[in-house]
């Protein structure tokens, strides 16, 4: 085989289809670029679950002198009935550990997310007594996802005020990373249906372009892998050049974006890291060399007749 006639019949079908490559590697780096981001957004989502679930936890409020709910028909929760809570975080088999907070405790810790510089809200801060604060119970789970036996148990007895799990407050945050996820995976899939298009359309112009060179070849008996193989380099040409710039996409979005601006400054959640985003990277590359590869040898064969 002359690798010297492939080579250069590879350079004249560039020149050839110049803005056609053009068309397929602004698509294909598009494409892959979006189905990086759903990856990405997608690892986010798994990382932030972790996190929190492993952090999250059921805190049962007590009653005290203003609670008007059902459970505190009788005013400040007993000593009794705090023992009756408690033997039953005891025996449940969901519960990892659990602390009492006081009143003053409570306050404390909302003195201290209260700081206001506005003199009339300050004022009606400097209003309200530890008192006025409620007991509460933080209960640690053994699995973050088994929470409801006890939150069931707890959230009837007397002296109960109400029952919080910061699962619900967290919810829209979840439900609106999985909306940009198959969002951005939604559109990418159009776009990669899009570039497998465009490379057939390439391959089926490339062949009527040389279709006299390949009448040729066949006359003089040249295999088929020899006459496809133009094509296949010209497909995998713009395979590497639409994966390179896509993989540089996604890593100047993990340096500029999440190193340089969300992991600094909000440690609320851990994010994506190099390891996921070259995990990407990964992905994109064996997506974009297969959705270049498969339809370039499907028209090959269809058009070139080897």
């Amino acid at each position: 085989m002359q690798l010297t006639y492939v080579f250069s019949e590879l350079g004249n079908g560039l020149k050839r289809n110049v803005s056609m490559s053009i068309a397929v590697i602004v698509t294909i780096f598009v494409s892959l670029t979006l189905v990086g981001m759903g990856l990405l957004l997608n690892a986010q989502a798994q990382k932030a679950e972790n996190y929190w679930g492993s952090k999250l936890q059921i805190t049962v409020f007590l009653c005290n002198q203003n609670s008007t709910t059902a459970n505190c028909v009788n005013g400040e929760v007993t000593d009794a009935q705090k023992q009756s809570i408690e033997d039953v975080l005891d025996s449940n088999g969901e519960v990892a550990s659990w602390r009492l907070e006081t009143k003053q405790q409570a306050y404390d810790k909302w003195r201290e997310a209260y700081v206001s510089n506005d003199e009339t809200e300050q004022r009606v801060y400097e209003s309200i007594r530890p008192s006025d604060m409620q007991e509460s119970y933080w209960i640690q789970l053994k699995d973050p996802e088994k929470f409801m036996g006890i939150k069931s148990a707890v959230q009837g007895l007397p002296g109960v005020n109400s029952v919080r799990d910061l699962r619900e407050v967290l919810k829209p945050i979840y439900f609106w990373m999985n909306v940009m996820k198959w969002g951005a995976i939604g559109i990418a899939i159009f776009l990669v249906i899009a570039a497998v298009l465009q490379v057939g359309n390439t391959i089926r112009l490339a062949a009527f372009a040389r279709r006299r060179e390949i009448g040729i070849m066949r006359l003089v008996g040249a295999s088929s892998l020899y006459i496809q193989l133009p094509f296949l380099m010209e497909s995998l040409v713009a395979a590497l050049v639409g994966v390179g710039l896509a993989a540089g996409a996604l890593l100047l979005f993990m340096w500029a974006v999440i190193y340089n601006t969300l992991r600094p400054t909000s440690n609320i959640v851990a994010w994506v890291d190099w390891a996921d985003g070259f995990a990407a990277v990964g992905w994109i590359a064996l997506i974009g060399l297969a959705l270049t590869l498969v339809p370039t040898l499907i028209m090959t064969r269809k058009y070139l007749k080897v």
